[in-house]
């Protein structure tokens, strides 16, 4: 199997479990255990760490197709992916930004949590597209 497929079933397992544990980040929240707050926000933690490594590594086998977004623009490229890489780098951004306010009510937290909800639904829209090339690939 090539190495970028590899990468993008890694990157599956990876946006899976980040968006699990955000939601119940996001849960543990509303709830009074704080406790539980803290082991979410760990592993939704943990998570999108392994999801920055995967997204920078499925870039970088992509970045030929971003490079000619910059140097050309958009034109016929999908614009699908556009947005997906921009909502994407703000909830990044914005998870970044709120690593210090854990079970507190933020307006950065929020933010976060409502661009990721965005992030989530456009990212299975990209990944339902790719799937049977990705499924494909298993069987090489």
């Amino acid at each position: 199997m090539k190495k970028i497929f590899k990468i993008d079933w890694c990157l599956i397992v990876v946006f899976a479990t980040t968006a699990i544990t955000g939601v119940g980040l996001h849960i543990a929240r509303h709830q009074s255990s704080h406790g539980g707050c803290h082991t979410w926000a760990l592993w939704h933690t943990l998570a999108s760490f392994l999801f920055i490594i995967f997204v920078t590594l499925h870039i970088q086998t992509h970045w030929g197709w971003y490079k000619s977004v910059i140097t050309k623009g958009i034109g016929k490229k999908s614009k699908v992916t556009v947005w997906l890489s921009f909502i994407y780098m703000i909830t990044s951004l914005t998870g970044i930004i709120s690593l210090g306010v854990c079970c507190r009510h933020s307006n950065i937290g929020l933010w976060h949590y409502w661009f990721g909800i965005i992030s989530t639904i456009i990212g299975l829209g990209h990944f339902l597209k790719r799937f049977s090339t990705l499924r494909k690939s298993l069987l090489n």
